[in-house]
Parts: structure tokens; sequence; C-alpha cells
């Protein structure tokens, strides 16, 4: 959300995001992103091995909704936190809940408290995306934030290549709980580098109201609880089909639907042409992306035999070629074709999906999976990066702010969405209690591929309503 736009003194107008006075605090956003990086990639390595350690293989897709539900509530928190009290709280509230769910979850000795757990990450993630941006906004000069918000896409290139090597090795030789007990430690570091220089942000105070419980009782905040209290209404009922779940189904769809036509720009539902259509697109083509690899490592696993190293590692090169269609992008003789990218990225997502089942034929070498995702994650950096220029050309500058909380929203939205109904499609198609084990039936998997390379398809179909009218 969009604070006071103050820059720090004249005697770093000269200088770098690098340069003495803003080194600690670049460094520190950078560490921070690249631990929640990497706790993302790892989860999708150690997830598999975690969910039959508990019993758990039928909340599968819920140890991934959980975390995205939660983050639907905590962004819109987020920013009228930051707007009210200024970055430096949410911020760090943020990290602690985040280290607070990894020790839950590392901890846990079922799966709902598994999932639990993750549910409390998904808030510490949630506050610090939005607070970030803040900072970014209150600390740094506008002629330096294009370079720090392209640093936050470089912070997950090594994470999203190292993380799954170094979950599956220490899943394999230490076991998965370590992949979340660890990471806690690592997250002092950051917060001691960047705390002294996060003191100096201005902060803002809007006199009465800015304390948590006005926070909390914002319109906002409330549509945003309302959205996360109906996603999980919903997930349920999806999960235990019958005559009983029509009630909750009901509930949830009661609480979703009002909440997020709120959220969102007018017409966002409907691809109206321009800024709707960019946010719309934007969810569209993450929840394709995140529910098509939740399933990955577990296909991988369950059908193949692979180690959970090898399964994470068919996700690793897609992180350089993600990188690499950032950098296309970018290219100032593209800029008229940004449009046409984005629906050429969503069009290659949908092809490398429809790539990944074959596998469950013995014929097909299982290298195919790592080809095909080097192949969607090019796509992916073709639409994400765009889609964030794309949103600021068309935003003007009193309404960037909630703009951009939109398509976070809309992100954690197309997450909690697809991975939910994923887990629908998983279960349906005979994903659990297979010959008395649970390891998945192959129609499954593919019945799970096919719905996402569909929503790809559909992404690609709206980069037609991209441009205004």
């Amino acid at each position: 959300m969009p604070g006071p736009r103050r820059p720090p003194p004249d005697r770093a107008a000269d200088g770098g995001v690098l340069s003495r006075p803003y080194r600690a605090l670049t460094l520190g956003i950078i560490s921070v992103v690249c631990l929640v990086a990497f706790e993302a990639s790892a989860v999708n390595t150690a997830m598999p091995v975690a969910a039959r350690a508990l019993d758990g293989i039928g909340l599968y897709a819920f140890a991934f909704s959980a975390y995205f539900t939660a983050s639907l509530f905590a962004m819109p928190l987020s920013g009228e936190w930051c707007d009210r009290r200024g970055p430096l709280a949410p911020l760090f509230t943020g990290i602690a809940a985040f280290g607070a769910g990894l020790l839950v979850a590392g901890g846990a000795g079922t799966m709902g408290m598994f999932v639990a757990g993750r549910g409390v990450q998904g808030i510490g993630g949630g506050l610090v995306v939005v607070a970030l941006y803040v900072v970014v906004g209150r600390a740094y000069p506008e002629r330096l934030r294009p370079s720090v918000m392209a640093s936050f896409s470089a912070a997950w290139v090594v994470p999203v290549i190292a993380g799954p090597l170094v979950s599956g090795t220490v899943t394999e030789h230490l076991g998965w709980r370590w992949v979340f007990l660890s990471i806690p430690v690592l997250i002092l570091l950051p917060l001691a580098v960047m705390f002294p220089a996060l003191r100096k942000l201005p902060r803002t105070e809007r006199g009465e109201g800015g304390d948590v419980r006005h926070i909390l009782g914002s319109r906002r905040c409330l549509l945003a609880l309302a959205v996360a209290a109906g996603a999980c209404l919903v997930q349920y009922a999806g999960q235990h089909p019958g005559w009983f779940a029509l009630l909750p189904a009901a509930v949830g769809a009661a609480l979703l639907v009002p909440g997020i036509v709120r959220l969102l720009p007018r017409g966002t539902f409907r691809a109206a042409r321009g800024l709707p259509a960019v946010i719309l697109m934007r969810g569209l083509a993450a929840g394709a992306l995140v529910a098509a690899e939740s399933f990955i490592p577990l296909m991988l696993v369950t059908q193949r035999g692979l180690s959970a190293t090898l399964a994470g590692l068919s996700l690793t090169g897609g992180g350089l070629t993600w990188a690499l269609g950032s950098y296309v992008q970018s290219r100032p003789r593209l800029e008229p074709y940004r449009e046409r990218l984005m629906g050429l990225g969503m069009a290659l997502l949908a092809a490398a999906i429809v790539m990944v089942p074959s596998v469950l034929l013995d014929g097909v070498p299982v290298w195919i999976v790592a080809v095909a995702w080097t192949l969607g994650d090019f796509g992916m950096g073709l639409t994400i990066s765009s889609g964030g220029v794309l949103l600021l050309k068309l935003s003007r500058p009193e309404e960037a702010g909630i703009n951009a909380a939109s398509l976070q929203i809309s992100d954690a939205l197309g997450n909690v969405a697809f991975v939910g109904v994923s887990g629908v499609l998983f279960v349906a198609f005979g994903g659990v209690a297979v010959g008395g084990a649970d390891e998945g039936h192959p129609a499954a998997f593919v019945a799970v591929f096919a719905a996402m390379a569909v929503v790809a398809a559909v992404s690609a179909v709206v980069s037609s309503r991209l441009r205004p009218a």
C-alpha cells in the first residue's frame, strides 16, 4: 500500500542500492525474499514424504492451499497496518509468524497440525510481501525502486535451483522435519541486518484508528477475513463430497464471492479490458502453475519411484528460464508486443503442463518433466513480469497501491482456488487409498494436469483483453 514518499537523505543521492546508505537494508530485503523463496521451493520436495509419514495424502492439497488461504486475509491487513502505522511492525510480525508456522509444521504429529502450521506461515508471508513493497516505497528514492524490485525476482533464482536439492538431501538423510525446523534460525540474520535501517523510516500516524483493533475492524480487513473463511469452507466441502457438505459449501460461497468482488477492481471476473483483465490473467497464471507444480513431485515419487531429491530436481531448471523470460520481456524493442508476450507465455505453460503426465507411461523418460518445466517457467517469466509492468502503466498514481494489493490477492486466490480444485479432482479420480495404500492412481494425476492446462489456455485467451478499449 502506498505511504509517505520521503526520500532518504541527500547524501545518498548519487549511490545505488548497494551504496553505503542502502546496503544493509537491500541485503536484508534480499535475504528475506531468498528465505521465503527457499521455503516455497523446499516444501514441494519435502511435502510427499511429510504427507506419507503423517498418513495425510488425503489432505495433501490442503497443506498447500492453507498457506494461500491465510495470506488472503493477511495481505489487506498488512496494507492497512502499513498505511496507518508504517511497515516496521507488520514486517517483523510477519517474519515472526512465518518462523512460528515453520516450527509448528516441523513439529507436527498429525497432518491437521501440519496444515495449521502452513496456515500460520501464510499469515506471515502475506504480512511480509506487502510490507516489503511499502519499505521500498519509503526507504528508496524513485530512481532506485526499479533496481530494488528487480532484485526481488533475482532473489528467487538461486533458491528455486538449490532449494529442491538441499531439501531433498535433508529429507533423505535427516528427515523431512528438518526442512521446516532449520529455516527459522536463518531468519535471525536478515532481521539483525535490516533493523537499524528500518527504525529510521518515517512513521505514519492517522490519529484515531491507528491501533490494531481499529485496523482489524477496517472494511478491507473484514472483507478479507470473509474471503479467507469462505475459501476454507469451500475447500472443506470439496474434499468431503456428500449431502452434509452442501451447507459449508453454500456458506463459504456466500462469504467468498461478495468479498472478492469488492476487493478486486470492477469487471475482473468478466475480463473487462485493461486493468481488470491484467489482474484476472495474473490469478489464472499463478493458480495454474502452482497447482500443477504441487503434484509433480508426488507423481514422480509415487508413480515412477524417484527419490525426493530427484523429484525436486525436476523443477530446478525452471528458476533460470523464469529469470530468462523476465529478461526477455524487459527488452525495449518488445514493449509494443507486451500483451502478445503474455499470451505466448501462457500458451507455453499450457503446453508444458500437457507434457508432464506423459511420464506416467513407462517408456517415457522422467527427464521430460524437467524439459517441460523449463519451458513452462520461461512462459511464466514472460507473463508475470509483464503483468506487473502493465499494472503500473494502467494505474493512476493514487490507485497504484490498491491495484498492487489486488494483484497479490488475485495471485493468492488463484492459488487457493486451483490447488483446491486439483485436490478435489485428485480425490475424485482415485488419488487416495488405492490398493490399501495412499499412493495415488495415475488417472488422478492426469485429471489434475489436464484441468490446469485448460486454465493456462484460458489465461492465454484473456491476454487478448489486456489492451484498454
